[in-house]
């Protein structure tokens, strides 16, 4: 059976608070990018993202579910939430909140927001947050840290990853998985203007190394765990690699309430020749094996998978100083997630293999950076 992974759907992308998920759901598209100083030439990640939860609960302004009084009175959160930050020894995120009735939301596909200074749709992103260090300290339920970051940027989405039926019309009607995912631009390329704490820098296409993707659901998965690059070297060659890039995600996917233990899916595009590993497509006969965990200065990945016709090892790491402790709040109100690491700057290599009658054919070892990374489970208490 042919595997076919990379496949625009821009319904998938589109909004999917409906039914149930109206009262108790979240639904973000996450974008990840490169930029360099304008004066100095230095790099630097950065990551914006617009977050929809509850828009059947919305009242005049953001409802915080981490604000005393509606943590107390069970009171569940509701609003538009635009995250913004960077990565590195200055890491952040920033947060700004909409009410549901200050915000445009187009519920067809191709989707757009728009909200006042920010904007997102399948072509561009736009927005501008900024908090002093006094705000923060006053609102603890805005869940983040302080300073300003605006972005201006083109999207162009390149080679996608459609993780099949699981995804598809009929499992997002019934609401069969607690949290789903698409990325309908594993590979995207950015181009614009960056602006933080007063320094811009310049997005350009080719060493943008974007990546744009969505979730959507009522819950979060844990343990939680994602990689992706397309700034790869193959070390068969030493030469970088125009057409190549990976995704992995997943961890405990719950289906119809049951957690299922240690599934991922994941999806090479190796110079155009497609590698899947999805849990989902049992015909391929895809195993897991993966061990993450946090040392002292950082974060490690190291992640098997394999089917009938390929496999493939992840070894990743992140420094922790250059990572954030990436917050949300659940639709119901709780944040199970107090230590979910989140970083953009990950490190690794990656052995390809393809198999024949069982036997595995070396296809190329790769160097990978620019990794966009998280990896995190919930705590003991909500």
């Amino acid at each position: 059976m042919k595997i076919e992974f990379n496949k625009s759907d821009r319904q998938r992308n589109a909004f999917q608070l409906k039914g149930s998920l109206a009262k108790k759901g979240y639904d973000w598209w996450y974008h990840s990018f490169t930029g360099y100083n304008e004066k100095t030439g230095e790099e630097k990640s950065f990551f914006v993202e617009y977050f929809l939860c509850n828009p059947a609960l919305t009242q005049e302004k953001p409802i915080l579910g981490q604000l005393p009084q509606n943590k107390a009175k069970g009171i569940k959160p509701s609003y538009l939430m635009v995250k913004a930050g960077t990565w590195g020894k200055d890491a952040v995120q920033l947060h700004r909140f909409f009410s549901w009735k200050d915000i445009t939301v187009l519920r067809e596909a191709p989707y757009t927001i728009g909200a006042p200074e920010c904007t997102a749709s399948e072509r561009t992103i736009t927005g501008s947050i900024q908090l002093t260090p006094q705000e923060v300290a006053a609102h603890p339920e805005y869940m983040c840290g302080s300073g300003s970051l605006s972005w201006n940027l083109n999207v162009s989405k390149k080679i996608a990853f459609n993780v099949g039926y699981g995804a598809g019309r009929l499992f997002r009607t019934i609401n069969a998985f607690e949290m789903y995912w698409h990325a309908e631009g594993m590979k995207s390329e950015y181009s614009g203007t960056v602006i933080f704490n007063g320094e811009k820098y310049i997005v350009t296409p080719k060493t943008s190394y974007g990546y744009a993707d969505k979730n959507w659901g009522s819950g979060f998965t844990s343990p939680w765990v994602w990689l992706s690059s397309w700034n790869l070297t193959s070390e068969n060659t030493g030469k970088k690699l125009d057409n190549s890039v990976f995704d992995v995600g997943g961890g405990r996917p719950k289906v119809f309430g049951i957690p299922l233990n240690k599934k991922l899916l994941s999806a090479f595009w190796y110079e155009g020749r497609p590698f899947e590993f999805n849990f989902s497509k049992f015909w391929t006969g895809c195993r897991t094996k993966f061990d993450c965990k946090e040392t002292d200065s950082e974060v490690v990945w190291h992640i098997h998978q394999e089917t009938f016709k390929a496999a493939v090892d992840y070894d990743i790491t992140c420094a922790k100083n250059e990572m954030l402790l990436i917050n949300y709040e659940a639709p119901d109100g709780t944040r199970r997630h107090t230590r979910l690491w989140n970083g953009g700057t990950g490190k690794g290599t990656v052995k390809l293999y393809a198999k024949k009658f069982g036997r595995r054919i070396p296809v190329d070892t790769l160097r990978a950076e620019n990794v966009g990374c998280e990896y995190g489970e919930y705590s003991k208490t909500k």
